[in-house]
């Protein structure tokens, strides 16, 4: 991570290299983002506009050499780059990691608000995704659950995938700068990120308001929220590593669990029922007094 950082701030074109071939790769806005997140901490948002500015036309005149649309070039630059940017800068005017990532999380939380009381049926508003993904299942043989195939998880997943892919890019931006030579400002660490009561009990109350009124789209926002307290349960495991209170390894094989099928939800919902106890009970703040 240290090495990439410094080549990457070596030169001004290493930059932009690294913004153009990780907008290549299939996953781009996890690795472009971090780099984007790394410049605008690093060098400024200037230089990082600039930079992802030059890397956009480079895109663009190869979109236009093979015959691709401009729109789609736009859209995967803009959908990259500024969510993550507004991350950073955020970062830099608060100083505060953990504030940034509450705000993420409301920010979702309004965004799903704003999507229900605009979108009258939702159920319309997902058919074409739905039907794109049964059509490409039937077509590469890939076994589909039809009751995965619903409005209300196409909801759940898009809100829960998207701030998933943005804020591990923005983590994995605020590391790479960590992680430069000389000195580096502080913003926080990941091992201290705590949500808050006031988070979580808006949680709980969402919650008990599901059971009252029972409407789906105010369960998708609960399970959301609660899904999101997963992070601060991966928090807690890089403070017991850091603290010397766990090895390393246990830390490593709850990262490769994250990305098996099946162990998948259940390290999930522990996560997330781990990082709602503590942000209300502080478990953390109670070791240290210990």
């Amino acid at each position: 991570m240290q090495a990439m950082a410094k080549w990457l701030l070596a030169r001004p074109r290493n930059a932009v290299l690294g913004l153009t071939v990780t907008l290549l790769l299939p996953a781009p806005q996890l690795t472009s983002g971090a780099i984007m997140v790394l410049l605008v901490l690093s060098q400024g948002v200037r230089s990082a506009v600039i930079g992802a500015s030059i890397a956009a036309a480079i895109l663009a005149l190869v979109a236009l050499f093979l015959g691709d649309p401009l729109v789609s070039v736009v859209v995967l630059t803009m959908g990259t780059w500024v969510p993550v940017t507004l991350l950073a800068i955020m970062l830099t005017t608060t100083r505060s990691l953990t504030l940034v990532l509450q705000v993420s999380v409301i920010f979702v939380v309004v965004t799903m608000l704003v999507f229900y009381s605009v979108v009258a049926d939702p159920a319309a508003f997902w058919q074409p995704l739905l039907a794109d993904m049964i059509a490409t299942a039937e077509r590469t043989g890939l076994p589909l659950d039809p009751q995965m195939l619903t409005a209300d998880v196409a909801a759940v997943s898009a809100a829960l995938g998207f701030w998933m892919v943005y804020v591990s890019g923005f983590l994995l931006g605020h590391m790479a700068y960590r992680k430069l030579p000389g000195e580096t400002q502080e913003f926080g660490l990941l091992r201290d990120l705590n949500f808050g009561r006031v988070m979580a009990l808006t949680m709980a109350l969402t919650s008990v308001l599901v059971m009252v009124i029972d409407v789906s789209w105010l369960q998708n926002i609960a399970f959301v929220m609660f899904v999101m307290f997963a992070l601060q349960g991966l928090a807690i495991g890089h403070w017991l590593v850091a603290n010397e209170v766990a090895p390393f390894a246990v830390l490593l094989a709850v990262y490769v669990m994250l990305f098996l099928p099946l162990l998948q939800e259940i390290v999930i919902v522990v996560l997330a029922v781990g990082g709602y106890t503590d942000a209300w009970f502080g478990f953390r703040r109670r070791f240290k007094k210990a």
